[in-house]
C-alpha cells in the first residue's frame, strides 16, 4: 500500500487509534484521512500528532450525513485518491435507543458505502461488523451466514445486522472484507483498555463484594460460551487480513475458537482479583429484572440489563475461514486464561479512576 491514501472512520477510538498506528508503522509512505465528528476533532488531532501529524489527516465530518458532511472539494479528492477504506465507527452501547443506532450504524454505513462506490481507485473496504449480528441464534453460527430469521437482543445487534446486509448488497460495486469481532477486552500483554464495560462489570461486582463481606456471586449459565478477544488480536487481524488479497469478499469471525463458559469466566476473574471463587449463584432472570432499577444497577457496577443476557446465550461462532487466512500470518486468538492476569491488573490499577467510571 506504499503511497496510498486510506480513508478511515472510528478514529480516535481505542481500536481505531491502534489500527491507524499499526498502518502508519507498517508503511512509511501510507497516508490516513480520518473522518471525525467536530466534537472529537481536537482529541483526534492530538492523537494524530502522537502518531505522525504529517501522515494522519483529520477531516471533520459526520458519517450520519449524506456526503459525510464533507465539502465538495474534499469529497472529490477522496474519490480520486483513496485506495483502501476502513469503517469502524459505530454506536456500541447495548442500551442505545433505536433512532440513534439506526442513524449511526445503518445510515452511517450506507453513507460510507456511497463514498467508497465513487472512489475510482478503491481496492477494498474493510468493514467491522460484530459476531452478534447472529442475534438470538443458538448453536453454531458460520461466517458465510447472516440472515436466518433471527431476532435480536438489543438495537445495537439489530442495526449492525441491517448495516451488514447493506454492505453485502454492495459487494459487486465495493469490494469488501467483513470482520465480526466478539466482545473486545484489554490488551493481552498490558491489559490496557479504554472503558470498563462487558466483563468488566463482573470485575466491579467482585470488587464491591470484597468490600461487603467477601461473598462473591456467580452470574450466568455454567455451560453458556462467553466469547472475548483481546484488542491487540483484533487490531493485528484487521491489519494482516487487509493486506491479504485472498480475504476480499470474505467474512471473518474474529473470536476465540475455544471460548470459556460463563462459569469459567467468573471463576477466572474472581480467582485473579480476589484469590477465591464465587460462593453462591444468582438466577439470571433475577439479575436482569433487578438491573432495570437504577439503584440496583448502580450497586451492580452500573451494568445495563441488556448485558446480562450474554452470560446466558448458548452460541458458538465457527472460525474456519478466519483460522485459515490468519494462520498464514502467524496469528491466533489467545485463550482468556493466557491474559486474564494483565486484564485484571489494569482494572485493579484504574478501578477508582473517574475516566473509567460506569455511566449513570
Amino acid at each position: 500500500m506504499a503511497g496510498r491514501l486510506i480513508f478511515f472512520t472510528g478514529f480516535p477510538g481505542f481500536i481505531g487509534t491502534r489500527v491507524v498506528r499499526s498502518l502508519v508503522a507498517a508503511d512509511p509512505k501510507v497516508r490516513i484521512a480520518a473522518l471525525v465528528e467536530p466534537r472529537f476533532a481536537g482529541r483526534a488531532r492530538e492523537v494524530a500528532q502522537s502518531i505522525d501529524a504529517d501522515r494522519v489527516e483529520v477531516l471533520e465530518g459526520d458519517i450520519s450525513e449524506r456526503g459525510l458532511g464533507l465539502s465538495g472539494d474534499v469529497a472529490e479528492r477522496l474519490r480520486a485518491e483513496v485506495t483502501i477504506a476502513y469503517h469502524l465507527a459505530a454506536i456500541y452501547d447495548l442500551s442505545v435507543p433505536l433512532e440513534i443506532a439506526q442513524r449511526v450504524n445503518v445510515d452511517g454505513t450506507g453513507n460510507v458505502l456511497e463514498l467508497c462506490a465513487g472512489c475510482r481507485r478503491l481496492e477494498r473496504l474493510n468493514y467491522v461488523s460484530t459476531a452478534y449480528v447472529a442475534g438470538k441464534r443458538t448453536g453454531v453460527v458460520y461466517e458465510h451466514e447472516l440472515s436466518l430469521g433471527q431476532g435480536f437482543k438489543n438495537h445495537y445487534e439489530s442495526t449492525k445486522f441491517q448495516a451488514e446486509l447493506w454492505v453485502r448488497s454492495e459487494m459487486d460495486r465495493v469490494p469488501t472484507t467483513i470482520y465480526r469481532p466478539a466482545i473486545v477486552v484489554g490488551d493481552s500483554q498490558t491489559g490496557e483498555t479504554q472503558k470498563f464495560d462487558g466483563p468488566y462489570y463482573l470485575l466491579r461486582t467482585i470488587s464491591r463484594a470484597m468490600g461487603m463481606g467477601g461473598r462473591i456471586p456467580q452470574f450466568g449459565r455454567s455451560d453458556a460460551p462467553f466469547n472475548v478477544v483481546p484488542v491487540d488480536f483484533v487490531v493485528d487481524a484487521l491489519v494482516a487480513a487487509a493486506a491479504d488479497t485472498a480475504t476480499v469478499g470474505q467474512t471473518l469471525h474474529l473470536v476465540d475458537p475455544e471460548p470459556i463458559t460463563a462459569l469459567e469466566l467468573m471463576k477466572l476473574l474472581s480467582r485473579e482479583y480476589a484469590g477465591r471463587e464465587p460462593s453462591y449463584r444468582v438466577p439470571p432472570k433475577m439479575i436482569e429484572m433487578s438491573l432495570r432499577r437504577k439503584g440496583v444497577r448502580k450497586a451492580f457496577s452500573g451494568a445495563p440489563p441488556e448485558s446480562i443476557v450474554y452470560l446466558n446465550h448458548s452460541v458458538r461462532f465457527d472460525t474456519r475461514r478466519a483460522n485459515d487466512l490468519l494462520a498464514r500470518q502467524g496469528l491466533r486468538c489467545p485463550r482468556f486464561e493466557e491474559y486474564v492476569g494483565p486484564v485484571v491488573q489494569f482494572f485493579r490499577d484504574h478501578e477508582e479512576d473517574p475516566a473509567f467510571a460506569p455511566a449513570e
